[in-house]
Protein backbone atom coordinates (compact mmCIF):
# COMPACT_ATOMS: atom_id res chain seq x y z
CA UNK A 1 0.00 0.00 0.00
CA UNK A 2 1.24 3.22 -0.87
CA UNK A 3 0.10 5.45 2.24
CA UNK A 4 2.28 4.36 5.25
CA UNK A 5 0.51 6.90 7.54
CA UNK A 6 -2.95 8.00 7.46
CA UNK A 7 -4.85 10.92 9.15
CA UNK A 8 -8.35 11.21 10.00
CA UNK A 9 -10.53 13.68 10.76
CA UNK A 10 -13.00 12.65 13.70
CA UNK A 11 -16.75 14.24 13.67
CA UNK A 12 -18.30 12.69 10.62
CA UNK A 13 -15.46 11.12 9.23
CA UNK A 14 -15.59 8.31 12.03
CA UNK A 15 -17.73 9.54 14.68
CA UNK A 16 -21.40 10.76 14.03
CA UNK A 17 -21.03 13.82 15.54
CA UNK A 18 -25.01 14.98 14.46
CA UNK A 19 -26.04 12.55 16.76
CA UNK A 20 -24.00 13.09 19.72
CA UNK A 21 -24.49 17.39 19.28
CA UNK A 22 -28.83 15.93 19.51
CA UNK A 23 -27.82 13.95 22.20
CA UNK A 24 -25.71 16.41 23.96
CA UNK A 25 -28.09 19.65 23.20
CA UNK A 26 -31.23 17.45 24.48
CA UNK A 27 -29.99 16.67 27.56
CA UNK A 28 -28.31 20.05 28.59
CA UNK A 29 -31.55 22.42 27.79
CA UNK A 30 -33.69 19.56 29.58
CA UNK A 31 -31.85 19.96 32.31
CA UNK A 32 -31.81 23.83 32.77
CA UNK A 33 -35.80 23.80 32.45
CA UNK A 34 -36.42 23.82 28.56
CA UNK A 35 -39.22 21.96 27.31
CA UNK A 36 -37.02 20.63 24.06
CA UNK A 37 -38.10 20.73 20.52
CA UNK A 38 -35.97 18.73 17.87
CA UNK A 39 -37.40 20.64 15.29
CA UNK A 40 -36.94 23.95 16.31
CA UNK A 41 -33.75 23.85 18.92
CA UNK A 42 -31.19 21.73 17.05
CA UNK A 43 -31.64 24.07 13.58
CA UNK A 44 -30.95 27.38 15.29
CA UNK A 45 -28.27 26.07 17.32
CA UNK A 46 -26.25 24.30 14.35
CA UNK A 47 -27.09 27.24 12.12
CA UNK A 48 -25.11 29.12 15.33
CA UNK A 49 -22.56 26.36 15.78
CA UNK A 50 -21.39 26.17 12.30
CA UNK A 51 -20.97 30.02 11.71
CA UNK A 52 -18.72 30.01 14.68
CA UNK A 53 -17.03 27.17 13.97
CA UNK A 54 -16.26 28.82 10.70
CA UNK A 55 -15.17 32.06 12.07
CA UNK A 56 -12.53 30.00 13.68
CA UNK A 57 -11.04 28.43 10.49
CA UNK A 58 -10.95 32.36 9.41
CA UNK A 59 -8.88 33.13 12.71
CA UNK A 60 -11.69 35.69 13.29
CA UNK A 61 -12.25 34.26 17.33
CA UNK A 62 -10.30 31.83 19.41
CA UNK A 63 -11.21 28.32 20.72
CA UNK A 64 -12.08 29.56 24.47
CA UNK A 65 -14.16 32.22 23.42
CA UNK A 66 -15.94 29.89 20.62
CA UNK A 67 -17.63 27.21 23.16
CA UNK A 68 -19.19 30.25 25.36
CA UNK A 69 -19.92 32.86 22.40
CA UNK A 70 -22.06 30.28 20.60
CA UNK A 71 -24.00 29.77 23.84
CA UNK A 72 -24.55 33.50 24.45
CA UNK A 73 -25.87 33.78 20.48
CA UNK A 74 -28.41 31.04 21.30
CA UNK A 75 -29.57 31.78 24.21
CA UNK A 76 -29.90 35.52 22.61
CA UNK A 77 -31.82 34.18 19.64
CA UNK A 78 -34.25 31.96 22.01
CA UNK A 79 -34.52 34.69 24.67
CA UNK A 80 -32.97 32.91 27.41
CA UNK A 81 -31.84 34.33 30.46
CA UNK A 82 -29.30 32.45 31.72
CA UNK A 83 -25.34 32.09 31.85
CA UNK A 84 -23.77 30.78 29.11
CA UNK A 85 -20.66 29.62 30.96
CA UNK A 86 -22.47 27.17 33.22
CA UNK A 87 -24.43 26.12 30.22
CA UNK A 88 -21.43 25.34 28.14
CA UNK A 89 -19.85 23.05 30.82
CA UNK A 90 -23.02 20.83 31.50
CA UNK A 91 -23.04 20.74 27.37
CA UNK A 92 -19.83 19.79 26.93
CA UNK A 93 -20.10 17.13 29.33
CA UNK A 94 -23.51 15.52 27.56
CA UNK A 95 -21.17 15.99 24.21
CA UNK A 96 -18.47 14.03 25.78
CA UNK A 97 -20.76 11.05 26.84
CA UNK A 98 -21.96 10.81 23.44
CA UNK A 99 -19.33 8.49 21.62
CA UNK A 100 -20.99 7.33 18.73
CA UNK A 101 -19.37 5.52 15.82
CA UNK A 102 -20.42 5.80 12.34
CA UNK A 103 -21.82 2.47 10.74
CA UNK A 104 -18.98 1.00 8.73
CA UNK A 105 -15.67 2.75 10.52
CA UNK A 106 -14.70 -0.45 12.37
CA UNK A 107 -14.97 -2.83 9.54
CA UNK A 108 -13.00 -0.51 7.79
CA UNK A 109 -10.24 0.41 10.61
CA UNK A 110 -9.71 -3.19 11.54
CA UNK A 111 -8.78 -3.64 7.41
CA UNK A 112 -6.41 -1.11 8.22
CA UNK A 113 -4.40 -1.42 11.27
CA UNK A 114 -1.72 -4.02 9.81
CA UNK A 115 -1.32 -2.14 6.80
CA UNK A 116 -0.56 1.43 8.23
CA UNK A 117 0.22 3.85 11.03
CA UNK A 118 -3.50 6.01 11.59
CA UNK A 119 -3.97 9.04 13.75
CA UNK A 120 -6.96 11.76 14.31
CA UNK A 121 -6.47 15.06 13.71
CA UNK A 122 -9.50 17.17 14.99
CA UNK A 123 -10.22 20.65 15.57
CA UNK A 124 -12.23 19.84 18.70
CA UNK A 125 -12.56 20.92 22.20
CA UNK A 126 -10.15 18.90 24.38
CA UNK A 127 -12.73 17.84 27.34
CA UNK A 128 -15.09 16.80 24.92
CA UNK A 129 -13.12 14.83 22.48
CA UNK A 130 -10.92 13.58 25.33
CA UNK A 131 -13.72 11.33 26.42
CA UNK A 132 -15.72 11.36 22.79
CA UNK A 133 -12.78 9.66 21.21
CA UNK A 134 -9.69 8.59 23.51
CA UNK A 135 -12.24 6.53 25.24
CA UNK A 136 -14.02 5.38 22.55
CA UNK A 137 -13.98 1.88 20.83
CA UNK A 138 -11.87 2.57 17.98
CA UNK A 139 -9.13 4.61 20.01
CA UNK A 140 -6.68 1.55 19.89
CA UNK A 141 -6.11 1.60 16.32
CA UNK A 142 -4.51 5.30 16.64
CA UNK A 143 -0.95 6.30 17.32
CA UNK A 144 -1.65 9.74 18.26
CA UNK A 145 -5.22 11.32 18.71
CA UNK A 146 -4.64 15.25 18.45
CA UNK A 147 -6.62 17.83 19.54
CA UNK A 148 -6.72 20.75 18.18
CA UNK A 149 -7.58 23.02 21.54
CA UNK A 150 -4.66 20.87 23.56
CA UNK A 151 -1.69 22.03 20.58
CA UNK A 152 -3.24 25.71 20.30
CA UNK A 153 -3.34 25.09 16.56
CA UNK A 154 -6.45 24.14 14.27
CA UNK A 155 -6.80 22.97 11.08
CA UNK A 156 -6.24 23.98 8.65
CA UNK A 157 -3.43 25.76 9.49
CA UNK A 158 -0.67 23.57 8.38
CA UNK A 159 1.30 23.13 11.18
CA UNK A 160 -1.08 21.12 13.40
CA UNK A 161 0.08 18.63 10.96
CA UNK A 162 3.55 19.37 10.93
CA UNK A 163 2.76 18.55 14.47
CA UNK A 164 1.50 15.13 14.27
CA UNK A 165 4.07 13.88 11.75
CA UNK A 166 6.99 15.16 14.07
CA UNK A 167 4.93 13.18 17.36
CA UNK A 168 5.10 10.34 15.04
CA UNK A 169 8.69 10.23 13.68
CA UNK A 170 7.40 10.47 10.02
CA UNK A 171 8.60 13.90 7.99
CA UNK A 172 8.44 11.67 4.77
CA UNK A 173 5.20 13.90 3.04
CA UNK A 174 4.84 11.54 -0.07
CA UNK A 175 3.35 8.61 1.46
CA UNK A 176 0.96 10.30 3.57
CA UNK A 177 -3.09 11.53 3.55
CA UNK A 178 -5.35 13.03 5.11
CA UNK A 179 -8.71 12.00 5.12
CA UNK A 180 -12.31 14.29 6.33
CA UNK A 181 -15.75 15.12 5.42
CA UNK A 182 -14.39 19.19 5.80
CA UNK A 183 -13.20 20.76 2.87
CA UNK A 184 -12.07 24.31 4.34
CA UNK A 185 -10.67 22.67 7.04
CA UNK A 186 -9.44 18.98 6.51
CA UNK A 187 -8.73 19.12 2.64
CA UNK A 188 -7.51 22.83 2.61
CA UNK A 189 -5.20 21.63 5.59
CA UNK A 190 -3.83 19.02 4.15
CA UNK A 191 -3.49 20.90 0.89
CA UNK A 192 -1.62 23.51 2.65
CA UNK A 193 0.86 21.26 4.61
CA UNK A 194 1.44 19.02 0.72
CA UNK A 195 -0.03 15.71 1.09
CA UNK A 196 -2.72 14.07 -0.91
CA UNK A 197 -6.15 14.51 0.83
CA UNK A 198 -9.16 12.31 0.39
CA UNK A 199 -12.51 14.22 0.97
CA UNK A 200 -15.27 11.88 2.58
CA UNK A 201 -18.42 13.26 1.21
CA UNK A 202 -21.56 10.99 1.79
CA UNK A 203 -24.32 13.68 1.22
CA UNK A 204 -22.08 14.24 -2.57
CA UNK A 205 -22.58 18.34 -1.61
CA UNK A 206 -21.48 20.37 -4.36
CA UNK A 207 -16.75 21.09 -3.82
CA UNK A 208 -15.34 23.98 -4.18
CA UNK A 209 -13.36 25.14 -6.99
CA UNK A 210 -10.12 26.43 -5.11
CA UNK A 211 -10.24 23.71 -2.87
CA UNK A 212 -9.11 20.58 -4.25
CA UNK A 213 -9.12 17.08 -2.55
CA UNK A 214 -6.91 14.38 -4.41
CA UNK A 215 -9.71 12.09 -4.18
CA UNK A 216 -13.17 11.88 -3.26
CA UNK A 217 -15.33 8.84 -1.42
CA UNK A 218 -19.09 8.64 -0.34
CA UNK A 219 -18.50 5.29 1.70
CA UNK A 220 -16.16 3.54 3.67
CA UNK A 221 -15.89 0.93 1.49
CA UNK A 222 -14.98 3.65 -1.54
CA UNK A 223 -12.16 5.20 1.32
CA UNK A 224 -10.97 1.44 1.66
CA UNK A 225 -10.41 0.33 -1.55
CA UNK A 226 -9.07 4.21 -2.63
CA UNK A 227 -6.37 3.48 0.22
CA UNK A 228 -5.57 -0.12 -0.31
CA UNK A 229 -5.16 -0.42 -4.32
CA UNK A 230 -2.14 1.99 -4.60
Amino acid sequence: MKYKVILFDADETLFDFKRAEDYALEESLKSIGVDYNREYHSPLYKEINDKIWKELEEGKIKIGELKIERFRRYFEKLNIDYDPTIFADLYMTELGNGSFVLNGAIEMLENLKDKARMAIITNGLTKVQDNRIKKSIISHYFEEIVISESIGISKPNPEIFDYTMKKMNHLNKNDVIMIGDNLGSDILGGNNYGIETCWYNPGNKKSKKDIKPTFEVSNFKEMLEMLTRR
